[in-house]
């Protein structure tokens, strides 16, 4: 299915001089040109839009960066769900980490090779496409002080657990949202990535402090 310009922006809510920038700087694909005054858009350059608006207003991502990510990355725009798998693989990281192999972050992170399989396992630490980043080194560092003070790792645990559950249901809701109705698939992969990125710490930090709150009232 192609789209006139007119329509394009209906859909994303993006002006005439954005999208014209975004095909410039090569994030959208030219468009069809069959008559000379007719210029078509792909379907696909809807959910590429939202994702450029994404990229900018939760990680603040700059254009040149975006075009990074575009590069580095394979991206199937023309699947939601695919989409919101690459969109949360890169919540893992930030245009400011910086990224190291195994040699360099196990001298760096003052690990052993067991010591880093061990929180790997423990499904503390992951491994990225591109090894390990700044933000791994500084989890590192919050594990090594709480075995400085003896504290009980059951609190990390109980993150792991529930982050799987949790995921497992999001995933199963997930499928069954964009299942539900495949005309509406950009409206239902919007509001399912906003539940995860945006809903979803709010409620659980909420809740955390909230509880601080009413065991404090007690004592």
């Amino acid at each position: 299915m192609s789209l006139k310009m007119k329509h394009l922006m209906e859909k994303t809510g993006e002006s005439k001089s954005t999208i014209l920038f975004y095909v410039k700087e090569g994030l959208l694909p030219e468009p069809k040109k069959p008559k000379p005054n007719l210029h078509l858009y792909d379907e696909s350059c809807i959910n590429i839009i939202k994702f450029i608006k994404y990229l900018q207003s939760q990680f603040s991502y700059t254009i040149a960066q975006i075009q990074g990510v575009f590069k580095e990355n394979k991206f199937t725009f023309s699947d939601d769900f695919s989409m919101m798998l690459r969109s949360l693989e890169l919540m893992g990281g930030s245009p400011s980490d910086i990224w190291y192999e195994d040699e360099d972050f196990l001298e760096l992170s003052e690990l052993t090779q067991k010591e880093l399989n061990d929180y790997i396992a423990k499904g503390w630490l992951f491994k990225q496409e591109k090894g390990f980043s700044s933000k791994e080194l500084k989890l590192v560092a919050l594990f090594k002080r709480a075995k400085a003070l003896n504290l009980d790792e059951k609190l990390f645990d109980t993150y792991v657990e529930s982050a799987i559950k949790m995921a497992e249901i999001e995933y199963e809701l997930g499928s069954e949202m964009l299942e539900s109705d495949k005309t509406r698939n950009n409206e239902h992969y919007e509001l399912l990535f906003d539940s995860i990125l945006t809903l979803k710490p709010y409620i659980f930090n909420m809740h955390t402090m909230k509880e601080h709150q009413q065991q404090m009232e007690i004592k």
